[in-house]
């Protein structure tokens, strides 16, 4: 434990969030609100940190576990009087970026992936199939929109429409959430919220980011040499590799993998 003893001047501390992974995803050490919240608060109390910065490296996931995320970030930076600046490694896209938008500022390796400002839902439809299969769906509601896009019957435009709404109003949250953190940082000459991602130094062109920098590098010049670090972070439990939870913990690990794909990575 780090002692603060009167009259003795310690050297700052930085407290590391490490934020990793898709957000929201089924399985034990998944990024979300209720997992974080504890490692957060002990980040921003603990030993009167001079600063916290954020590792991310996440594809996004759920709007709703970023949201909350990057909210909680907000309100204890705000009660503690405690700036957050976001470092970014191999990717903060989508529901990844909503959170470094949480932060004072953003820096990134210069082949860091960034942006994808957007929302997107996706399915499947195999209908076609259960009827070559001579397999017939039966669907019994109460409410006519309740049954919304079932994969296991025909597309229905009504249904489709009632999605594009709940995305595009979903998508109007994320903008006004990016446009309220960066404010005059962004470059209004172009369309940021299109989806479209960038790497870092385009990124700091845009705005989107304050520029390339390393988290160790940036804080010394900040800080001095004799900076100190305490580090936080979620821990995946040794014993979620054996019985029922390998199968959920493999499936999420999949899903997680697939998200992280659709960047390259």
């Amino acid at each position: 434990m780090k002692l603060r003893i009167p009259f003795i001047k310690n050297p700052p501390l930085v407290s590391v969030v490490r934020l990793a992974g898709a957000i929201g995803m089924a399985g034990r050490g998944s990024l979300n609100d209720h997992a974080i919240a504890p490692i957060l608060e002990k980040a921003f109390k603990r030993g009167k940190p001079d600063l916290v910065a954020l590792e991310i490296n996440s594809p996004g996931g759920s709007p709703v576990q970023s949201s909350l995320i990057g909210g909680r970030i907000r309100r204890l930076s705000e009660e503690t009087k405690v700036p957050v600046v976001a470092f970014v490694e191999d990717v903060a896209a989508s529901g990844g970026y909503w959170l470094a938008a949480a932060a004072d500022e953003i820096w990134a390796d210069e082949s860091s992936v960034l942006g994808s400002i957007g929302v997107i839902s996706a399915g499947f439809g195999a209908h076609v199939f259960l009827a070559r299969q001579g397999i017939e769906r039966r669907v019994y509601t109460a409410g006519k929109s309740k049954s919304l896009l079932d994969p296991f019957r025909p597309e229905n435009e009504e249904d489709v429409a009632r999605l594009k709404v709940i995305l595009g109003d979903i998508h109007d949250n994320f903008i006004a959430h990016v446009r309220e953190r960066r404010g005059d940082k962004l470059d209004t000459t172009k369309n940021l919220f299109t989806g479209e991602i960038w790497l870092a130094r385009r990124a700091a062109e845009l705005g989107l980011i304050d520029g390339v920098g390393h988290l160790k590098p940036k804080m010394q010049a900040r800080f001095g040499d004799k900076v100190q670090f305490r580090r936080y972070g979620l821990k995946r439990p040794f014993l979620s590799r054996f019985g029922a939870r390998v199968i959920d913990d493999a499936v999420a690990g999949i899903e997680e993998r697939a998200a992280f794909a659709r960047f390259g990575l």
